[in-house]
Order: C-alpha cells, then structure tokens, then sequence
C-alpha cells in the first residue's frame, strides 16, 4: 500500500463499509507504527473516522 495514502484509504474503506473491521483497525494501527508520526490529512481523515463512529454511522465490528 502507498505509504502517503495508506491510512486515508484505509478510512475510506472502512466509511464505504460503514464498519470499522478489525483488520481495517490493525491496518491502521500497523501504518502508524511502521510511520511513526501522523500527518495532518490522516489526523483528519481519522477525526472523520470517529466523529462518523460516534454518530453511529460506522459500526466497530468485534474480532471473532
């Protein structure tokens, strides 16, 4: 995945399912890890992720 998108297509996945998956989460949490930092376009895109969660538009999906 390209490292300057990783994390804005991973929300984008995640709002086109309106579930946040655990392996979109893992995704996520694996690309800030390996970045280190967060850029401020992925910082939105994940304000967006939440504020999108916490209107319960998007579901978090339990791991099985």
């Amino acid at each position: 995945m390209n490292s300057t998108h990783a994390i804005r297509q991973l929300v984008a996945r995640a709002l086109y399912l309106k579930q946040l998956t655990p392996d979109i989460e893992n995704a996520i949490n694996s690309e800030l890890t390996r970045l280190g930092f967060i850029s401020e376009v992925d910082y939105e895109a994940l304000e967006l992720l939440m504020a999108e969660m916490d209107a319960g538009r998007i579901k978090l999906v339990p791991a099985s």
